[in-house]
């Protein structure tokens, strides 16, 4: 098709869809581009704002590591990571669900422990924490033999990945719920923490004033033949950033309870799963940051 004005870009691009031979491709790709050209005619973009835009996108990738995903951390400061979750779980967003972001910070391979064992595998300051889960399917039966993936960051503000002083896999580990669908480790308590700023993530909430910190949490990760694999964080109920998280993550059903025992915290907490397409997702980082 040649182009006589503006009017005609968008059909021209959609009238070349039809090679496409993939069904689902070819829809996402002409809805993505009937969206972002009424984007552009709507914001009226110049040119300036368009080479803004693409040097944007190239220092995503520039920032983006084996150790840190810049466009992860941008999805998620958009909202648009939590916003996928509720899409895609509780029966389709119609009812709360245990269900949260994967965030840019889950690792594969992490060790598998034995229940009730600690993750803690380097000097790690912060309380003492004893973590109780329970993994039910929606009929509130226990799920036996599910691997339960755990991370999180210490209360200095680091994921292991991201400080080469913590040991290699420090706060992560893989445990296997027992036949009455219960799981437990010890570790720390979490604390709040900034999310990097050094790259496009860091210029968006600067640009918009917003703060960089996330609420304290524990990552989960949900995994059993059988049943719709999910991750999920639960957070701490006295964090301060809680209504203001960067990454848009927290939801009524994920606030925990956190309670103070003689030698630090114990946090008891209920996953429950939906049936569905057991898939374990790519991880977002494979590394630690070189010393």
């Amino acid at each position: 098709m040649i182009i006589e004005s503006q009017d005609d870009v968008t059909a021209a691009v959609l009238q070349e869809m039809h090679r496409t031979p993939n069904a689902r491709t070819r829809e996402l790709l002409s809805l993505l581009v009937k969206h972002l050209h009424a984007f552009v005619r709507e914001a009226k973009l110049t040119e300036r704002e368009f080479q803004d835009a693409i040097g944007t996108i190239n220092a995503i990738g520039r920032q983006t590591t084996p150790s840190h995903n810049e466009a992860m951390l941008l999805a998620g400061a958009l909202g648009v990571s939590n916003l996928i979750c509720l899409m895609n779980n509780g029966a389709h967003g119609t009812r709360p669900t245990q269900a949260n972001n994967l965030g840019p910070f889950y690792r594969a391979d992490s060790p598998r422990c034995a229940d009730g064992e600690s993750i803690v595998r380097s000097p790690t300051g912060g309380a003492p924490l004893l973590f109780h889960g329970w993994v039910k399917d929606q009929a509130g039966k226990p799920i036996a033999g599910a691997d339960v993936h755990v991370w999180q960051s210490s209360p200095a503000g680091l994921y292991e990945n991201q400080d080469p002083s913590q040991a290699e896999m420090n706060l992560r580990g893989i445990f296997t719920t027992q036949p009455d669908g219960s799981f437990s480790f010890r570790s720390v308590k979490p604390a709040g923490y900034p999310v990097p700023t050094d790259g496009p993530t860091g210029a968006l909430l600067a640009a918009q004033r917003r703060h960089n910190m996330r609420p304290a949490h524990l990552h989960f990760l949900i995994h059993k033949p059988g049943y719709k694999t999910i991750a999920s964080q639960v957070y701490d109920p006295e964090d301060p950033h809680l209504e203001t998280d960067s990454q848009f993550g927290v939801t009524r059903a994920l606030i925990g309870n956190f309670i103070r025992v003689a030698d630090g915290y114990e946090l008891s907490f209920t996953f429950v799963l939906e049936p569905g397409e057991a898939r374990l997702p790519k991880a977002p980082i494979t590394q630690k940051v070189a010393a």
